[in-house]
């Protein structure tokens, strides 16, 4: 058991825990004896956690006054929390050129700014108690992106970002920052994007390559992994003694290897011909 582990009921908030990874990740850490704060937009979807002695918490990263409360809450519990895992967050997919300002700034407000400002919320006492470690999760698209995605995967560059200036900042007071990138898991992301895929699909310009890049994704997430990989990963980046910076997991996460290692005009030829033809 490393020094980290040994902490009598070690607390950890989990954003995003209604489904998906979140939720597979607050079953995780609830089996290893964390005492786990669950937060969500829905709690209605997180009530099986609740019957497992999760506690709670309502969320929405797009509203300031809902991340206060919540770190607020967190505060008079525990004082500093021992971990924190950022795992809200949401794609909207469509070519750059279409994607209006507004659907791409509401993307960023969430999957950076709120992300950011939750974290800026709860790390002074993980600070002054010099102990803690923040979970972010990114994606293989915070490393390379694909069409149809360009505005998601800026939002996962800049987490990329700014976690790596976090990580170095932190570094001195005893907070670790540890970026996780899932490759295609199953968790809903597709069917999530349905909608606006279906949208995209009949225009005159982009819907070509938007059908492409729709029926490369439902291949792909169909044979996904599943979220409780991811889910013990983040368990081994909270519990290790000297985490990784990185740690990628998943199908298709072999890909942030290859990528590094050819041209860029090879990759592209690949990416185009599996999604735009």
């Amino acid at each position: 058991m490393t020094a980290f582990q040994s902490h009598a009921r070690r607390s950890v908030l989990i954003t995003g825990a209604s489904s998906g990874i979140g939720l597979a990740t607050a079953h995780r850490l609830l089996d290893r004896g964390w005492r786990v704060f669950a937060a969500a937009r829905r709690l209605e979807a997180m009530e099986p956690l609740r019957s497992r002695g999760a506690e709670l918490l309502s969320l929405d990263l797009a509203d300031q006054d809902s991340c206060h409360q919540l770190a607020d809450a967190v505060s008079c519990e525990v004082g500093a929390l021992d971990a924190l895992v950022n795992n809200a967050g949401y794609a909207d997919t469509g070519p750059v050129e279409t994607m209006s300002i507004e659907c791409a700034r509401a993307m960023f407000e969430v999957n950076v700014f709120g992300l950011i400002g939750l974290t800026q919320m709860l790390l002074p006492p993980m600070r002054e108690r010099r102990r803690g470690r923040i979970v972010n999760l990114s994606s293989i698209a915070g490393r390379f992106v694909t069409p149809g995605a360009g505005w998601y995967g800026a939002s996962k560059h800049a987490l990329e970002g700014i976690s790596d200036a976090l990580r170095l900042e932190l570094q001195g007071f005893g907070v670790q920052v540890v970026l996780v990138e899932p490759g295609l898991i199953r968790t809903g992301f597709e069917a999530v994007s349905e909608v606006s895929l279906r949208q995209q699909s009949t225009d005159p310009v982009w819907g070509p390559m938007m059908r492409r890049v729709a029926a490369s994704w439902a291949d792909g997430f169909r044979r996904g992994s599943s979220p409780e990989l991811v889910a013990r990963t983040i368990a081994s980046a909270l519990e290790t003694a000297r985490p990784k910076p990185r740690y990628r997991c998943g199908k298709d996460s072999e890909a942030l290897v290859l990528q590094r290692l050819i041209p860029t005009e090879l990759w592209d030829a690949l990416v185009r011909q599996r999604m735009i033809g």
